[in-house]
């Protein structure tokens, strides 16, 4: 299905942000987070992130500043990502709670708030925590797909938290791996991250960070650091890196001189340079929106040996269609079953 086409059927789906079943209809959607889990899928997320990288770059489109917060106790935190597109408006809310591991809860939550443009109300909120790793996976996958090499078969994962395996499964969809190299700070965690990964079918293997960098052919850095996590040195010709884990200021996952000797693409270039790895670029650094190479506005790569690094801080118009899919299918089945 074509993103106009997909967009034609939601405008009869979410019609003033109501959806009609057996005659009645609902003033909000509400779809839980075991509904929305049941539906997301690494093909619907990489459909739907590719479409919105897209419409990012259209000239209606606007990505408001993001807004960081934090609960009554500050080391509970939370994210306010907010965007407006051709037909879809809204925000998603990022928490981080630490004092989650207490009660045994997941310590990320993701909620997703589409508005109703007839009204001004909420028209569908979507539990998205399960949708949200793969939303970023899928940012991952799109835009390596683009830029690494065709025949990319080495790739290494830096960091062994749960949106990491996410990134490989991803990876691993778009190039066939011979190679799955992972670097992690604790060796009992990367042990089992690594037997994790090879139960789902992965070649993972446990590496030290500068043989695993310089036998790379595509980096997925999906970490919390906030100091470089390799020598620019050790990157080879030709590599390909996305670095995931920079949406704040003072994060930082890549050294700054590999910046300066690479070409720079990201989801949204005002945010990157501001929050997202680019803010230690050189301040003449003009990274390239990843919408503007998927849409053919803009060169990817252009040769066997060029340096490629995508810096994904994350933008709210990934988060409004995803919601617009698993809204599309939710909606789909409630009519079937109706």
């Amino acid at each position: 299905m074509t993103a106009i086409t997909r967009r034609h059927r939601m405008a009869a789906l979410f019609k003033s942000g109501s959806i009609s079943v057996a005659g009645k209809e609902k003033t909000m959607i509400l779809i839980s987070e075991a509904q929305s889990a049941a539906i997301v899928t690494p093909e619907l997320a990489f459909s739907a992130v590719r479409d919105a990288f897209i419409a990012a770059i259209a000239p209606s489109a606007v990505s408001f500043p993001v807004v960081m917060a934090h609960g009554s106790d500050p080391k509970n935190r939370f994210t306010i990502k907010s965007a407006s597109g051709i037909e879809l408006a809204g925000l998603k809310v990022g928490a981080y709670f630490p004092s989650n591991d207490a009660r045994g809860l997941p310590r990320h939550a993701s909620t997703i708030l589409l508005i109703d443009q007839s009204t001004g109300r909420i028209g569908a909120l979507i539990e998205g925590s399960a949708v949200n790793c793969y939303r970023t996976a899928a940012a991952d996958a799109v835009a390596t797909d683009a830029l690494a090499r065709p025949n990319a078969d080495v790739l290494t994962v830096i960091g062994t938290g749960h949106q990491a395996a996410y990134e490989a499964q991803a990876i691993a969809r778009i190039r066939k791996l011979s190679r799955l190299l992972v670097v992690g700070r604790d060796p009992s965690r990367t042990g089992s991250f690594v037997q994790k990964l090879r139960s789902s079918g992965l070649p993972a293997e446990p590496s030290a960070a500068k043989a695993a960098v310089q036998a790379a052919d595509i980096i997925v850095t999906a970490t919390t650091a906030t100091a470089p996590l390799f020598e620019g040195t050790w990157i080879q010709p030709g590599t390909h890196i996305s670095s995931m884990g920079s949406d704040a200021k003072g994060k930082q996952e890549l050294p700054s001189d590999l910046l300066l000797k690479a070409s720079l693409f990201c989801d949204f270039p005002e945010q990157s340079v501001r929050i997202g790895e680019f803010q230690h670029a050189d301040s003449t650094a003009m990274p390239i929106a990843i919408g503007s190479v998927l849409s053919g506005g803009a060169p990817g790569r252009q040769n066997e040996t060029e340096i490629t690094i995508f810096d994904s801080s994350g933008i709210s118009l990934q988060d409004l269609y995803m919601a617009n899919v698993i809204i599309e299918r939710y909606a789909t089945t409630t009519l079937q079953d109706s």
